[in-house]
């Protein structure tokens, strides 16, 4: 009877000549209303009684909802025993673990705040994150010890609490992970109390059995991500809960077709607004069983699809590249799969052919679906569907979201089909960047129409059918394997080398990442180029920038070519190296 009734509305409904995106989606699609629980309530809502049902699967230890839960309660009676209250901020500095989701439940459950950092990230990225945010409580991975322990006095942490990728494995894995990378692992010194092991704090939760949860309002600050946003320079940006689980009610519209017990892959990190909002939490609240891996493994990534036959993977077009080229992936079934979908980076018309042609030839019925989105928006803000999925598009605005295309200068609005910058308004645009209001404010404004729009930075157009496209980025960065790299940082950090005059990054293309960045560098009287000098340049990236930041390349010019407003003019060095990569 629903689908008769939604075949009349269908057909005999008013058109909406401004949003003809709406066509798409059903009327209780349409009317679809968000949450105002806490991201942790709406979680439990969600499950219910089926906690039986498994929840994550650790390199294949499947662990029930009904043990999610009781980590999460244990973990939050331990941070309320080291007064962690309502309003502070926790930082989370590790990769996909069982451990890093029970933290960051635990969290909202106390009404405490997630700050989530990349674990790759530089000592000095780190420090700053710890300062910017106050934070006075660490989750790190213990492998990272060494390498942040002498920031960490010069910020306000009290509490480390260091967390072994050992912790969940099964037995077996546990005594190989020790034998080959755990013994090997620095650790403090035994009377070092500003540190702690993941057993020894879970034990205050275990001793203490009072219950806590706080009143925790769906407009709450309950997360903190960071990115470069649209200038480069790095930033907190903060997510109410309200938002937070608004992505996952709007991209359970889009994969209407997941059951409870269906099976994801989730390779993008936590520390991603994709990989936390689309790739835990919204498989979490649809009851699917979320596989989890820490870092992406060629062997490991063939054997789940080989052994535990996912319905939904979700990664950036690198992965898809190095799954194509992976031949053990020749005998590999994927008839079972119900959707695949890229973002991160745009995904070109050939690599999406590729990609749908490799698909169909291993026995999947679906082709691969695009979502685009940014940081700022937690994760994605429009997906593809079937009637939707055209070659090159981005899909349509996510139900609840509006688009717009204006011109970048004027924010007048533009036609259909004319091209000028992507602007969203929707239920899931972020509270603000941390402490930067005037960088709030160059993203989120307001237009005449009185509504607050965000300023994506990159330009499109809407077709008249609603379906938008991406064309190109209005601001200068660089996407290194689905991770947003800003030249400027790097040319900061580079020009504080004494050898260096000027210098400027673009991004070359690279067989499997998409692009990688690459410096050109003009020296300053007296130096000269040499092995020594390029690896002290790559030394002072290795400790201000990430891991994917640093230029895989180093290229000393006489001189940078320049603009007629004299200055260094890099599209002249992307049309160069492009050739040289046509030749």
């Amino acid at each position: 009877m629903g689908k008769i009734t939604d075949l009349f509305y269908k057909l005999f409904k008013k058109k909406d000549k401004d949003k003809p995106w709406l066509d798409y989606y059903s009327r209780e699609e349409r009317s679809i209303k968000f949450t105002d629980k806490s991201i942790y309530n709406y979680m439990v809502s969600e499950v219910g009684n089926d906690k039986d049902f498994f929840a994550l699967n650790y390199f294949e230890n499947r662990i029930s909802y009904n043990d999610l839960f009781r980590n999460i309660n244990v973990c939050a009676r331990s941070l309320r025993e080291f007064g962690v209250k309502q309003g502070d901020i926790v930082t989370i500095c590790m990769p996909n673990m069982p451990e890093a989701i029970y933290v960051f439940y635990a969290c909202n459950k106390i009404g405490a705040v997630a700050d989530i950092i990349h674990p790759l990230s530089s000592p000095e990225q780190v420090k700053f994150y710890l300062n910017e945010s106050k934070s006075r409580f660490l989750f790190l991975v213990d492998f990272n010890y060494d390498k942040y322990k002498d920031i960490i006095k010069d910020t306000l942490v009290y509490k480390t609490i260091l967390v072994s990728p050992k912790e969940s494995m099964p037995l077996g894995l546990t005594i190989g992970y020790t034998i080959t990378r755990s013994i090997k692992t620095k650790k403090p010194k035994s009377d070092n109390t500003a540190y702690m092991s993941w057993r020894k704090f879970m034990s205050y939760g275990y001793s203490n059995v009072l219950e806590y949860q706080a009143d925790v309002k769906s407009k709450d600050l309950a997360l903190i991500l960071h990115s470069g946003g649209t200038t480069g320079s790095p930033k907190g940006i903060m997510i109410s809960n309200y938002s937070f689980n608004a992505i996952a009610q709007q991209s359970a519209v889009n994969v209407i077709d997941v059951r409870p017990k269906d099976k994801i892959v989730t390779v993008l990190p936590i520390f991603h607004g994709f990989g936390l909002g689309i790739c835990v939490h919204t498989p979490l609240c649809l009851k699917v069983e979320t596989i989890l891996m820490p870092e992406y493994d060629a062997k490991r990534f063939y054997k789940i699809w080989k052994f535990d036959r996912p319905h939904v993977i979700l990664g950036v077009p690198t992965l898809w590249e190095g799954m194509m080229s992976n031949k053990k992936f020749d005998e590999v079934d994927m008839s079972q799969l119900k959707y695949i979908i890229s973002g991160g980076d745009y995904l070109s018309v050939p690599a999406e052919t590729r990609i749908n042609n490799f698909l169909h030839k291993h026995g999947a019925k679906v082709n691969i679906l695009k979502g685009y989105g940014m940081t700022e928006s937690v994760a994605a803000t429009a997906y593809t569907f079937p009637g939707t999925n055209e070659p090159g598009c981005i899909g349509i605005p996510m139900v609840g979201n509006s688009y717009k295309i204006c011109d970048p200068e004027t924010l007048e609005d533009l036609p259909f089909g004319e091209e000028g910058e992507i602007c969203v308004n929707g239920p899931t645009i972020m509270m603000g960047y941390l402490n930067n209001k005037k960088e709030t404010d160059n993203v989120i404004k307001k237009h005449k129409d009185g509504t607050k729009w965000l300023h994506t930075g990159d330009l499109g157009y809407i077709s008249p059918n609603g379906i938008v496209y991406f064309t190109q980025r209005l601001k200068r960065m660089i996407v290194v394997s689905g991770f947003n790299v800003y030249p400027v940082m790097i040319e900061k950090t580079l020009s504080n080398h004494p050898a260096v005059k000027r210098v400027c990054v673009i991004g070359v293309p690279h067989p499997y990442k998409v692009h990688i960045p690459k410096a050109f560098i003009e020296l300053k009287d007296g130096y000269k180029e040499s092995l020594t000098l390029k690896r002290e340049l790559k030394d002072l990236c290795k400790k201000e920038l990430d891991v994917y930041s640093i230029p895989k390349e180093f290229e000393f010019v006489d001189k940078l070519p320049l603009t007629l407003y004299n200055k260094i003019d890099y599209k002249k060095l992307e049309k160069d190296e492009l050739s040289k990569v046509e030749k």
